[in-house]
């Protein structure tokens, strides 16, 4: 049988450990999740225009500002969006493979962000893991990313064909955390130049939700969002991880 003071001593001990518990401080980041589109690689309006051009050539036209409501989004479900009601998948299809082969072709020329490739390394160098999460299917994003040689860089690469729905669902951030073998939100950021790229990392709980003003969306737009911080570009990011949050 539990004496009284035996019972003291071990609620004394689980205080003891909740408090410490309550107390102690984050862990590490150990995760770092980067859109590609606008925060890696330059946005110069190709997907907005590529989108546009497919829905044309097949009839459709679709208000510009309605697709840039979308920016972020999965490129195949901003093409279901449109014309999903109509009921053609055959549709649906066409208007997507012509997107697709514009983006592969268009993609072959855009530069990445100045100051990217450096940041990855010194990231890297911090012990630090990094992965992608994106609106492009696995196609587009194997052309973008064998050209510049980064796949090296990734623990993780997830595309938004990958996985159940796209942004601003969190889906994207968790398959990269299974991939990566991180465990805890509470050691991954974000990173993304879209409302919705803030949207998933608010909505998956993570540690920080960094938005960046080298893409498509504005500082107004991303400062409406919840976030942690604001960056002009990817190239700040390892110093912002380095000091801590």
């Amino acid at each position: 049988m539990i004496s009284r003071r035996q019972s003291i001593r071990t609620l004394a001990a689980v205080s003891t450990v909740r408090s410490s518990q309550a107390g102690a401080q984050q862990p590490a980041i150990r995760l770092v999740v980067l859109d590609v589109g606008g925060t890696i690689v330059e946005d110069r309006g190709d997907v907005p225009k590529a989108l546009e051009r497919a829905f044309a050539n097949h009839g459709l036209k679709i208000n510009p500002a309605d697709i840039a409501r979308l920016r972020g989004a999965s490129k195949r479900e901003i093409v279901q969006h449109f014309v999903g009601a109509t009921g053609r998948k055959d549709l649906v299809a066409a208007i997507y493979a012509d997107f697709s082969r514009q983006i592969i072709d268009s993609y072959k020329a855009v530069p990445p962000i100045a100051g990217a490739e450096d940041a990855f390394k010194k990231m890297r160098a911090n012990g630090l893991l990094l992965a992608t999460t994106t609106g492009f299917d696995r196609e587009i994003t194997n052309s973008i990313m064998s050209r510049l040689g980064w796949q090296k860089y990734f623990a993780a690469m997830i595309t938004s064909d990958d996985v159940a729905a796209g942004r601003p669902a969190p889906f994207m951030i968790f398959h990269v955390m299974e991939g990566a073998r991180v465990n805890s939100v509470r050691e991954v950021v974000a990173v993304g130049d879209t409302p919705l790229d803030l949207e998933a990392g608010t909505n998956a709980g993570l540690r920080g939700v960094i938005g960046v003003l080298s893409g498509a969306g504005s500082a107004v737009q991303l400062r409406e969002q919840p976030h942690t911080h604001i960056l002009r570009s990817v190239a700040e990011l390892p110093d912002l991880l380095h000091s801590g949050f």
